[in-house]
């Protein structure tokens, strides 16, 4: 049985959106879509002497492109998301163990594409530090048709998927007769429940990147993703 999850690539995304990537066999990155202004396609949140802080990369301000198109011209950001870190997770137990990686994606690689950088890092984060096997394709990789729920469920069905696994804000948009009717099960993502684990803050905040909890527990990590349901 297929397994099959469909999203935009996002800038250092929080742990609920790798916890998706664990669940399925297929993971299509779906980034020829409309680019979506104030989103998580360029920013994320981490936690700055126990506050939320955006990270955002500047992109522009251009609402006519696709996710495929949005450039970073402005490569001041890398220098200052890197320092930023540093001052942040500087202290964090196992910051060190990753620091190696992140100052070749900041301080040493330089990247057009928003799109590249994005899925650059939710590929090692999985594969590398997560531990994930799960396989990675482009939605421009298989034929579509329609638009919105027709195109998603058109490339779902091409990818041959038995169930596809979704993020609860896309009831909003899914026909789930349509699914049914084309043989494929959907199963909605419950993102409940997921254990506090040490952070550097006096109220534990759940809605941070991935790597806060990559620089506060290193190996563990998965545990705190899905492997606290076994």
């Amino acid at each position: 049985m297929k397994k099959v999850a469909v999203l935009q690539s996002n800038y250092i995304p929080w742990k609920g959106y790798f916890d998706i990537i664990h669940d399925v066999d297929l993971f299509i990155f779906y980034d020829d879509l409309q680019y979506t202004k104030n989103d998580w396609r360029n920013r994320n949140k981490i936690l700055v002497n126990g506050r939320l802080q955006w990270l955002t990369i500047p992109v522009g301000t251009n609402e006519h492109r696709q996710i495929l198109d949005v450039t970073m011209p402005d490569k001041s950001w890398q220098k200052k998301h890197w320092q930023t870190l540093c001052m942040a997770y500087g202290r964090a137990s196992c910051f060190k163990k990753y620091e190696d990686f992140f100052f070749h994606v900041y301080m040493e690689k330089e990247w057009e594409y928003l799109y590249e950088l994005n899925r650059y890092l939710i590929m090692t984060i999985s594969h590398e530090f997560l531990g994930i096997k799960t396989e990675f394709a482009d939605s421009r990789d298989y034929p579509t048709h329609g638009a919105k729920h027709e195109k998603l469920l058109s490339l779902v069905q091409a990818a041959g998927a038995d169930v596809y696994i979704s993020g609860p804000a896309a009831k909003d948009y899914i026909i789930a007769e349509d699914y049914e009717e084309a043989g494929i099960a959907i199963g909605w993502k419950d993102y409940s429940g997921y254990p506090a684990y040490p952070q550097m803050s006096e109220t534990f905040a759940h809605q941070v990147s991935v790597l806060d909890l990559l620089f506060n527990t290193g190996e563990d990590a998965p545990c705190y993703i899905w492997g606290w349901r076994r």
